[in-house]
């Protein structure tokens, strides 16, 4: 049986954790602890007051000179900790519609995903909008993109609009392009591409901003369908261990009050306890500002300024320096020109902002660096967000800037092999280079993107590692990059911490950094690569307290 912390039972830990009106100390115990400081570092017992490690070492060494505060002992049981998981890269409302929608991502033919439009279209009003997420075509034998003519016989006559696994294309059908106004001769938008058929008509397909026409006819969601999108995100992000994750979410719903209404509702009134590190898209930045001074929440705090460069490998929109191998009439599509990229940065620059720029492509990559240099952050490091392909003399490049990586390793196990033909034998080498970028010194930290792909770290992790899909007896793809499991745990601990310039006080399990723990029912570091996606979690405990248990058995015990 799992286990939140609802209100109820945050109260209840808050008064185990209160003395005489003070906050009094926890005491972590008979487990496996690894502080993640160097390989292999282990210590027997933490010591936690006011959210802070104050001390490690052993209990009977801790226990005589903590007594006196300690009102709670949490016996690990055997179990093994480590410093809190944070994904760097997600966008958490999003996850949460995908929990709550109609999710396509698992499905592996043309048949299997019409059938469940179909199903779907019939629970809705006649004029409702049919909408789906996470259709991916290369899980299928034949690669088959629905045409609109098709989604119009399926919605039967409703309005759809089905976002692509990599959330840079969509499929619209006939009505939901009409009331777009997308015609024959309507142009492509700036940074994106309304697919035609040889006469120049709309088939349905449209790549990243040309599907901006479309999502500003769908009806605004309520506020309500927001509030439970992210509740029910963050409960299930703690259910696999996270105890924090860095999102980009005010840009997609409206006026940004609404999705910071929806945290204002989730960590404020319902005492969820998950550390949200929001990034703020530069279309979002002036409405921010007038109103970021009321949305001072718990466990909620404001980051670098969000920019896109380029799409995604997957509808071959991500920007390369020559053309795709499978489809050489294409090199991608850059969203922004460089004088316009150059001054969204600068405007960061301006409100003393660094910035965290979506590059996948080699060439969004090397136009973001580009513009870095002529416009340098005044202080902490820029973000470059997947970084998906690279070569040498762009990661010479970065080495001379003040850059983090926030990196998907689920990208391996969800791109290979099709990537190969996308990319060509001679580029494949340095996609989704992880060791290459840390044995460069590089700073890389761990996401998944969801909902693109699946949240879980313990998924990153064995990509990092294996560098191949789960139940695949290869040795895997680009073998010289895979990671260690030190490496590869680290990217969602002190690598997560670095992104956000918390690697002094997160990250890590060490006196005066944050109580956050991920606690598993085995050593990740000692069970084979395979076991690890069996791993459970048994607690994920947010600065001290306890925000998510798999079972409900008593393993804490109160003191007087």
């Amino acid at each position: 049986m799992s286990a939140f912390c609802s209100e109820n039972r945050y109260n209840t830990i808050k008064m185990l954790c209160t003395k005489g009106g003070k906050k009094v100390g926890t005491l972590f115990h008979n487990g496996t602890i690894y502080t993640m400081i160097n390989e292999g570092d282990q210590c027997e017992a933490v010591y936690v007051k006011d959210g802070t490690i104050v001390k490690t070492g052993k209990k009977e060494e801790l226990y005589p000179i903590f007594s006196q505060e300690i009102t709670q002992t949490v016996d690990l049981e055997g179990n093994v900790m480590f410093p809190g998981f944070v994904d760097s890269h997600l966008h958490l409302i999003g996850h949460g519609e995908k929990l709550i929608r109609l999710d396509l991502s698992e499905m592996t033919s043309a048949e299997e995903m019409e059938k469940a439009l179909r199903k779907k279209a019939k629970t809705l009003d006649e004029n409702e909008w049919l909408l789906g997420e996470g259709w991916n075509e290369n899980n299928f034998i034949d690669r088959k993109i629905f045409h609109k003519n098709e989604l119009d016989v399926i919605s039967e006559g409703r309005p759809v609009l089905l976002s692509r696994v990599c959330r840079h294309a969509f499929l619209a059908n006939s009505k939901a392009l009409e009331l777009a106004g997308i015609m024959n001769e309507t142009p492509d938008p700036a940074g994106g591409i309304i697919k035609r058929d040889a006469d120049g008509d709309p088939t349905g397909l449209l790549h990243d901003s040309a599907a901006d026409l479309v999502k500003k006819v769908v009806p605004e969601v309520s506020q309500e369908y927001l509030n439970k999108a992210l509740k029910t995100s963050v409960e299930y992000l703690l259910s696999l261990g996270l105890t924090g994750g860095h999102s980009e979410d005010l840009s997609y719903y409206g006026n940004v009050e609404r999705p910071l209404n929806a945290y204002k509702k989730v960590f404020e009134d319902d005492h969820l306890k998950f550390k949200a590190h929001l990034l703020v898209h530069h279309e979002a930045l002036d409405d921010f500002k007038k109103i970021k001074k009321n949305y001072q929440l718990p466990f909620v705090e404001y980051g670098a300024m969000k920019i896109f460069c380029d799409g995604a490998f997957g509808g071959r929109t991500a920007w390369l320096s020559h053309p795709y191998n499978d489809a050489p009439e294409t090199s991608g599509v850059y969203i922004h020109e460089d004088d316009e990229l150059l001054k969204l940065i600068q405007k960061a620059r301006k409100e003393n902002m660094n910035i965290a720029v979506h590059t996948i492509g080699d060439m969004a990559l090397q136009k973001t660096i580009e513009v870095i240099k002529k416009c340098p952050p005044h202080g902490g490091a820029d973000r470059l967000i997947h970084a998906g392909l690279v070569s040498e003399s762009l990661i010479n490049e970065l080495k001379q800037l003040s850059v983090i990586l926030d990196v998907q390793p689920g990208f391996v196990a969800s791109d290979f092999p099709w990537l190969i033909e996308r990319l060509g034998t001679e580029r494949i080498p340095y996609a989704y280079a992880f060791r290459t970028l840390l044995d460069e010194g590089i700073i890389c930290a761990g996401g998944s993107d969801a909902p693109i792909e699946p949240v879980n770290p313990l998924l990153g992790i064995y990509a990092a590692v294996a560098r191949r899909k789960p139940r695949e007896k290869h040795e895997g793809y680009v073998l010289e990059q895979k990671l260690t499991r030190h490496e590869a745990i680290g990217l969602y601990t002190f690598g997560s911490a670095a992104a956000i310039g918390q690697e002094h006080i997160r990250g890590y399990i060490k006196d005066g950094y944050a109580a956050d723990f991920t606690v598993y029912d085995r050593d990740l570091f000692k069970i084979t690569i395979d076991e690890i996606l069996e791993a459970k979690v048994k607690y994920t405990i947010v600065e001290g307290e306890i925000a998510y248990e798999l079972s409900s058995a008593k393993n804490t015990h109160s003191h007087s």
